[in-house]
């Protein structure tokens, strides 16, 4: 029965996630923002809802901590690992040399922050982090520096907002704005209730298996709250918005780093990295791996593909996520 419940809320979320990405590209028609921005901004915001009411419901119900910040430093290297995916299915050439330049400037801003993240979760653990009442120092500095990101990103992407708009113009005209607000509103309450149900969910497998939580936690449960991430993606590839795809993985990269500066201030027993396992860091330094991967690639645009399937690029990235599944279900706590 767990893994009907744990299959059933994947599916909740990805049934969700795929009209939230449909109704808010809509909601962007009509109000005029750019295809880019969408991806990076409000897609990757709403796909990364499982995410953020996950962590909400794990420090503040479930008292489970070790979800918490695996879901988001595990989601970080799915959605990664979403690129593979996304190489894969880009037939008429490698990921890598059709994707905007712009992406390296998002790309570049992950590395920082998920470094950050990961730099201050070994500092935590052994006390070396002062806090601000009951939160780390590292808390305020995430948030600065994802409005610091948003702002600069922002910055650049309003010179080729334009092309843009023109390329997404009137591919809604028989939804009314009225009508995409009530499709997003119920797609995002069917996203927050699977994700309040995830974590206890989760907490239950890995009991019942006697797996470690930081594995379970990094691995299922950021695996069913990338689902989102992972339609979204699929479905803006079919449609030939690549650029939107990337934005929106490498977008919600950034907001699932705000997820922890959020779970920390909600999080009773201080502050939330000194009361989790540094195995986790492990999943960040490998979210910064792909992610510096992945700017190479956005730099060098390799062109050829390995056996007909992705750039080596692909192949180097889906090696990273497979080693970090390893890591966590053989040393996890």
């Amino acid at each position: 029965m767990i893994w009907l419940k744990f299959i059933a809320c994947v599916a909740a979320i990805a049934w969700g996630g795929t009209r939230l990405s449909r109704y808010g590209d809509v909601i962007a028609e009509k109000t005029g923002l750019g295809g880019n921005w969408i991806g990076l901004v409000l897609l990757a915001t709403v796909t990364s809802l499982p995410e953020l009411m996950t962590g909400l419901s794990a420090v503040t119900v479930a008292n489970a901590p070790e979800i918490a910040i695996g879901d988001v430093l595990g989601s970080c290297v799915f959605n990664l690992a979403i690129l593979v995916v996304v190489d894969f299915l880009h037939r008429e050439a490698p990921l890598y040399t059709r994707a905007g330049h712009g992406h390296i400037l998002s790309a570049a801003f992950g590395v920082v922050m998920i470094g950050l993240a990961g730099l201050f979760l070994l500092l935590a653990r052994e006390g070396a982090v002062p806090s601000i009442g009951r939160v780390g120092a590292y808390t305020p500095l995430i948030v600065a520096l994802y409005l610091l990101a948003m702002r600069m990103i922002y910055a650049y992407e309003r010179r080729e907002m334009a092309r843009f708009v023109e390329a997404a113009a009137e591919r809604y005209a028989d939804l009314t704005l009225r009508r995409a607000l009530a499709g997003y509103a119920i797609a995002a309450a069917v996203v927050v209730a699977a994700g309040i149900w995830l974590p206890f969910i989760g907490e239950d497998i890995a009991v019942t298996m006697g797996w470690h939580a930081s594995f379970v936690g990094t691995l299922f449960v950021a695996a069913a709250t990338s689902a989102p991430e992972l339609a979204v993606t699929v479905a803006a590839v079919r449609i030939g918005a690549l650029d939107m795809a990337v934005a929106n993985l490498l977008g919600s990269n950034l907001f699932n780093l705000l997820i922890v500066a959020v779970d920390d201030a909600l999080y009773d027993g201080g502050p939330i990295l000194a009361h989790v396992t540094p195995v986790h860091a492990v999943s960040a330094l490998t979210a910064v791996i792909m992610t510096g991967a992945a700017i190479v690639g956005l730099l060098y645009r390799p062109a050829g593909r390995v056996a007909g399937t992705v750039s080596w690029i692909s192949v180097f990235l889906l090696g990273l996520y497979a080693v970090n599944a390893y890591v966590l279900f053989r040393y996890g706590a």
